[in-house]
């Protein structure tokens, strides 16, 4: 290849992609910026290295939080803004449960659901944690993931089910109704209050090149499940009828429906599996974070679409990447700017992304 023609591919490349320069010079950027400050001794090694692994502990929960969100938008074509409300239902009836598993004997039973005012028994109190109380970790997750499909199975039968038919804006005004009405309902049942809801976890030091990366065994529990449900769903989508089946109706649900896969049973499974992974997706991201507040969910929906839009619109693989990039954005931001910018860092780089793939990071890929 001659001097010229790589000039005049060089030349084309910057005139028809100016996205991808933008990206490669603020990139460039900003890690110089990272080498002056990591050599000049204003940050450390160890602590570049905590909010990476910060950030892939957020990223992991707004990943599998997002997979139904997709799935939702692949197979039934609207943005459903109740999903952050299924997130926080299902976080707070799984730690019901596992308050009451954990406290029965030690506190008023009211306390120990989390209702209203009665709900002032703090998690750390009652030693939850992974390893001090695993039994009532366990069954909250499952309560959780259970509490949450029966919400999404009953609020597509009463608001979304009748007017399935109606245009794409219909099912999401609805859908914004619906989260409303979720909201402050939780917020009448538990009350207002932000609680801590556990104790501190074991630890383990990772010794990075000039001091600690700490790992909990919380961080460890979201690692193992949300692994673990994100393969399961891979495995389900690539291996199994209703896997075909759902990406045969995503590509073109009216040519699916004639060659005899029915449909309305894919509709449920699809708000099954995605309802059980938004539970708990909601549960591990309270136990990740050791508080649980009735907004949750709502402040947590606006990362998740910018992962599902930044991943790809109906992809699962895309929706974990975004989710995955968007959790560390925001957390490794804060070596530049102020931490109460770093939620708008992750959409300017949602936004950075977008102008170099338009589509996503795994476009032209629906459901899987």
């Amino acid at each position: 290849m001659g001097i010229a023609e790589t000039y005049t591919r060089g030349r084309r490349f910057a005139v028809t992609r100016p996205g991808s320069i933008l990206l490669a010079i603020v990139g460039f950027i900003l890690l110089f910026d990272l080498a002056g400050q990591l050599t000049s001794g204003q940050i450390t090694f160890s602590s570049v290295g905590s909010l990476i692994w910060d950030g892939l502990m957020r990223g992991l929960v707004i990943g599998l939080a997002g997979i139904g969100l997709s799935m939702t938008y692949s197979i039934l074509n609207f943005a459903n803004f109740a999903h952050g409300d299924y997130i926080t239902a299902g976080a707070f009836s799984g730690w019901a449960t596992t308050y009451l598993i954990a406290g029965l004997g030690r506190a008023d039973v009211g306390a120990l659901l989390l209702v209203g005012a009665g709900g002032s028994v703090f998690g750390g109190t009652l030693g939850i944690n992974v390893t001090g109380t695993p039994f009532a970790i366990i069954a909250g997750i499952i309560v959780a993931g259970i509490a949450a499909v029966g919400l999404t199975l009953a609020v597509d039968k009463i608001a979304f089910k009748p007017i399935r038919d109606e245009s794409g804006i219909a099912l999401l005004i609805t859908s914004v109704g619906v989260a409303f009405a979720l909201r402050y309902l939780m917020q009448f049942v538990f009350g207002p209050s932000v609680r801590g809801t556990t104790s501190q976890p074991a630890s383990l030091s990772l010794y990075f090149i000039d001091g600690v990366v700490r790992v909990n065994t919380h961080d460890a529990a979201l690692i193992i499940i949300g692994g673990a449900l994100m393969l399961g769903v891979h495995l389900l989508l690539q291996r199994t009828k209703l896997g075909k089946a759902m990406r045969a109706m995503s590509d073109n649900e009216d040519l699916a429906r004639v060659t005899g896969i029915p449909t309305e049973q894919v509709v449920r499974s699809v708000w099954v599996i995605g309802g059980g992974l938004t539970g708990i997706a909601g549960y591990m991201f309270i136990l990740w974070k050791g508080t649980l507040g009735f907004n949750d969910g709502w402040l947590l929906l606006l990362l998740i679409f910018a992962a599902v839009i930044l991943g790809g619109i109906g992809s699962i693989y895309g929706a974990i990447t975004g989710g995955l990039v968007i959790g560390l954005t925001a957390s490794v931001s804060v070596i530049w700017i102020p931490s109460t910018f770093a939620r708008a860092t992750a959409f300017i780089m949602m936004i950075v992304i977008l102008l170099v793939k338009p589509s996503g990071i795994f476009s032209g890929r629906s459901t899987a």
